[in-house]
């Protein structure tokens, strides 16, 4: 198939702006994000000429390479001289890219992006955990205890507990010292943060199930225990995600 034989819906419906957006650029990158995330621009096909991005978009020719390029350095398509721009396959997308784990998130129901996601935070987390007990300040190990304690004060307010539950993520990050580490966890959070299937039931009594995690990390990094702190933190998160998954699919991605 080629670019000019795609499927009108991939080079002419207009995007759904409520005004025009003040970047250009990024704005129409957003969007062929969104339709080759989608499967409406598909993996080994060309995207549409640029005549046609510039009728679609309503921009200049300036606007659309603008945002080819943008796309190309996120890994979505690949730029090739004479012959056109190709879409990628998802094997090749920035996945720490904020709009392209945005947008995949969104669009995948299975929950296999956001099962890999927790797989991920898990693996750096518990090794962050580990180093964590070996190398926590006593000003860090007393941080830790206070935000677990107030956290058993917040059980009825959801919103407060999550902010201080990140905090207490966080806390642990920065006393391994791994910098990048911690990079990668708050780079995939900061897009699941805002997914309500991430997010899941907030009730109480999963608050209070959730900070009993917290507590057993904290207690084995204050003894200075790795493995314990390790394993403490793989359960946590491992456990607290099943909970929140509400048993949608199928979540063998998480087995080790």
């Amino acid at each position: 198939m080629t670019a000019s034989q795609l499927p009108a819906a991939s080079t002419q419906a207009p995007p759904a702006w409520a005004q025009r957006p003040t970047n250009l650029a990024k704005a129409v990158t957003a969007e062929l994000v969104q339709r080759i995330v989608r499967g409406q621009l598909p993996p080994g096909e060309l995207l549409p000429p640029e005549p046609a991005l510039c009728e679609a978009f309503s921009v200049s020719r300036t606007v659309v390479r603008e945002a080819v390029k943008i796309l190309q350095e996120k890994g979505l398509v690949k730029i090739r001289q004479g012959a056109g721009t190709m879409v990628q396959q998802p094997t090749s997308w920035n996945m720490l890219d904020e709009l392209v784990l945005a947008a995949t998130i969104s669009e995948d129901e299975s929950l296999a992006i956001l099962d890999d996601l927790v797989v991920t935070r898990r693996l750096l987390e518990s090794d962050m955990a580990h180093v964590a007990a070996r190398l926590a300040t006593p000003d860090a190990v007393e941080q830790l205890r206070a935000l677990v304690e107030r956290m058993d004060e917040l059980v009825g307010d959801p919103v407060v507990y999550e902010e201080h539950d990140r905090a207490f993520h966080d806390t642990v990050m920065q006393a391994s010292g791994n910098r990048l580490a911690r990079a990668v966890v708050r780079a995939l959070e900061k897009q699941a943060i805002n997914t309500a299937r991430y997010v899941g039931r907030t009730e109480p009594a999963l608050c209070v199930a959730s900070n009993q995690g917290h507590r057993r990390i904290y207690e084995r990094i204050a003894a200075h225990d790795p493995d314990g702190a390790a394993d403490a933190m793989f359960t946590h998160i491992t456990e607290a995600w099943l909970v929140r998954r509400s048993g949608q699919g199928d979540p063998d991605r998480l087995t080790r």
